[in-house]
């Protein structure tokens, strides 16, 4: 090899090591840049998609007459199950299993709601019968105006157990 041919060569690979020891920094400022970004976009609070408006949350399920006395009617749009009881009050549950946020379903011939990922069970006012689940069923308050039956589905409602309050009854 002539000393012209290796000093060209050897050129080269100074340049190359010169244009990669100045880029590595680059790039790490970019990264750490981009890292910066993330985190602190996941640490903000998330923007309010729109003012809430009471009016928009109170969604109307049906007249009272809709609904026979010791019925469970699934309502799968507003995530909620409307239970009317045995002595004609209603009580809107959560479509969503206190456990894990499976769905859970009605089990009509055995009279409960039934988790199908692990197995919880409800009764009918949505206590825990079968863990893992160790809460009731979240509800969600009802009115009931002018022969309608109204579910505010912006107020999911945690609870230990089934109380006789969260049962709403027509006039």
């Amino acid at each position: 090899m002539t000393p012209a041919l290796s000093d060209k060569k050897a050129k080269d690979t100074s340049g190359r090591r010169d244009f990669l020891r100045k880029a590595w920094p680059v790039v790490g400022l970019v990264a750490a840049a981009e890292f910066l970004l993330f985190t602190i976009n996941m640490l903000r609070p998330g923007k309010e998609l729109s003012k809430s408006n009471p009016i928009s949350t109170l969604k109307i399920i049906g007249n009272v007459e809709d609904f026979q006395v010791n019925s469970v009617t699934t309502d799968r749009v507003n995530k909620l199950f409307l239970v009317r009881q045995q002595d004609g009050g209603f009580l809107a549950l959560s479509l969503i299993c206190s456990h894990l946020g499976c769905s859970v379903a009605w089990d009509e011939p055995n009279t409960r709601f039934i988790c199908p990922c692990h197995s919880s069970a409800f009764d009918k006012f949505g206590n825990v019968v079968n863990s893992p689940a160790a809460r009731a069923l979240d509800y969600f308050p009802v009115t009931i105006e002018a022969g309608k039956v109204k579910v505010d589905i912006s107020r999911k409602m945690k609870r230990k157990k089934f109380d006789k309050s969260q049962v709403t009854y027509a006039l």
